[in-house]
């Protein structure tokens, strides 16, 4: 049973391949999608997966691997681990805009199953139930409008100002989702100034089609060039998009006395080593795909 409870948030700063490990399109490797939403998303076994594979990378302590995330399969000593990650959902995904370069967009529903996730693992927030019908948005910012009309990528919106409800909702998630410091002072101020509510309908679309899809070409290491019918194409989430996973954690299952810790020491280990870090999640390391700042907040 899982004692303590936190929030993740996942700030992507390069594009991002948690491959699906099918094709069924035109696009040869696919990003993970939740089938009801189509929204990208990220599993939760490969965020455990690339925390552990890091863990000492990002100034871990190699003899708390075991203990926190589980032996290896395989060994004599199984037993399970106190730190489980669940999947990451979309909360902003970057959208071009015709002024101010790009917008954070969301979405009502994106909005309230990050509110559903932080209530159920006691982190308080106040936001306000927002609506918008399709083909209008939601925005705090007058500056991003041509007129009355929100232009993002060859779409235009009929906008509306919120002065309040959405400005007091974007800056608690800034201010939750991104990590103290000057490195990220331009990103928080934008996501408090420039988050853009769309209807889920219209979300939908960007979520679905505003991926970064890059061509590859294999190549033959006899030859050393382009291998015939070698070209695939790759989906990546771009940078700049948000997510958020729940964080939960137990007290050490080892079974032996002299390793055990309660919840609370586990998270403050587990915490202290990867708040404000930055990880690689998913594939193509070697390109510099899958760099990601998290932050957790505690419930």
């Amino acid at each position: 049973m899982f004692e303590k409870h936190a929030a993740l948030f996942l700030y992507a700063v390069s594009p991002v391949h948690l491959g699906a490990g099918q094709a069924v399109g035109i696009i040869d490797n696919p990003i993970q999608r939740e089938r009801h939403t189509g929204h990208p998303c990220f599993a939760g076994s490969g965020i455990k997966g690339a925390v552990r594979h890091g863990f000492t990378a990002i100034g871990g302590d190699e003899k708390l691997i075991d203990r926190l995330f589980g032996p290896d399969a395989g060994g004599n000593d199984l037993h399970a681990g106190a730190v489980s990650f669940g999947d990451a959902q979309l909360v902003a995904l970057p959208v071009r805009s015709l002024k101010g370069g790009y917008v954070y967009a969301t979405c009502p529903q994106a909005l309230s199953r990050a509110q559903r996730l932080l209530g159920l693992i006691g982190i308080k927030v106040n936001w306000p139930t927002l609506a918008v019908m399709d083909e209008h948005c939601l925005l705090a910012n007058p500056d991003l409008l041509s007129g009355d009309k929100l232009h993002l990528e060859a779409f235009e919106y009929r906008a509306k100002i919120s002065p309040q409800d959405l400005p007091n909702l974007s800056t608690e998630l800034a201010a939750k989702a991104l990590p103290e410091g000057n490195a990220y002072a331009f990103f928080r101020e934008k996501l408090k100034t420039d988050l853009v509510v769309l209807s889920d309908t219209d979300f939908a679309y960007f979520a679905q089609n505003a991926m970064l899809v890059e061509p590859h070409v294999r190549i033959d290491p006899d030859t050393g060039t382009a291998s015939d019918g070698g070209l695939f194409y790759t989906e990546n989430l771009p940078p700049e998009s948000l997510l958020v996973v729940p964080l939960l954690v137990s007290q050490t299952r080892t079974g032996k006395q002299d390793s055990h810790e309660d919840a609370v020491s586990v998270m403050a280990k587990i915490k202290g080593v990867i708040d404000g870090k930055l990880l690689q999640i998913g594939g193509d390391a070697t390109t510099g795909r899958g760099l990601v700042v998290a932050k957790v907040v505690e419930g």
